[in-house]
């Protein structure tokens, strides 16, 4: 049986929730939405003997993705994100985050994925659910017993849809179409907040 190692850090201004995840069996990494405390996430790949094959955006706005340049320039990891917000990394498409976030380096996207692909670090797979609607290239990531939501759906929320490109009635269809017809019993790790799970959100989020 795959062992993942998995650890969250609540990083930025914003407080996203990065991932860092690895392969126990291979020593394979990934980072997901790295928004800061980058020298903390190498110090954990370290401890941990961890390789960080890939740099994994959920969506395009800096706030999870301020961290991209760093790690890729001490790692050589792989930046990927969803072909819809690939753009987002070489020009931000919000003024306001760009202004929060002034400091930063734009580096473009070393893959470009679609709905359905397969992300495979060591023996662990997360496939790619495409979830448009707080970005047009919002995606999840789904494993066997856990799906990483980023800013798609929270617990008892929904990702904001007045930024550029956002749309809050293909968000909830997403949301709808592609998440809450999952398994009940997957543990949901979003991009903001505490964790939750696809029963709870499908029986009790106010917005859905």
């Amino acid at each position: 049986m795959k062992s993942m190692f998995l650890e969250k850090l609540v990083v930025g201004v914003l407080d996203v929730n990065c991932y860092i995840i690895g392969c126990k069996e291979t020593h394979e990494g990934a980072v997901i939405d790295p928004g800061g405390r980058e020298q903390e996430i190498l110090e954990i790949l370290k401890e941990e003997d961890l390789r960080l094959k890939y740099i994994i955006n959920t969506h395009g706005h800096l706030d999870h993705s301020v961290g991209n340049s760093y790690l890729k320039e001490k790692t050589a990891a792989r930046i990927a994100i969803h072909a819809e917000d690939a753009i987002m990394l070489v020009i931000p498409q919000d003024p306001l985050l760009s202004l929060m976030l002034h400091e930063y380096v734009m580096v473009p996207a070393d893959i470009e994925l679609h709905d359905n692909d397969v992300i495979t670090i060591g023996n662990i797979e997360l496939r790619v659910i495409h979830t448009p609607g707080h970005t047009p290239g919002g995606m999840c990531l789904i494993d066997d017993n856990i799906i990483f939501t980023g800013d798609t759906l929270f617990a008892g929320g929904i990702g904001r849809t007045d930024l550029v490109g956002g749309s809050y009635s293909v968000l909830v269809q997403s949301i709808k179409d592609k998440l809450l017809v999952l398994d009940g019993g997957l543990k949901v790790l979003p991009g903001h907040g505490g964790t939750t799970s696809i029963k709870r959100e499908r029986e009790s989020n106010p917005f859905l």
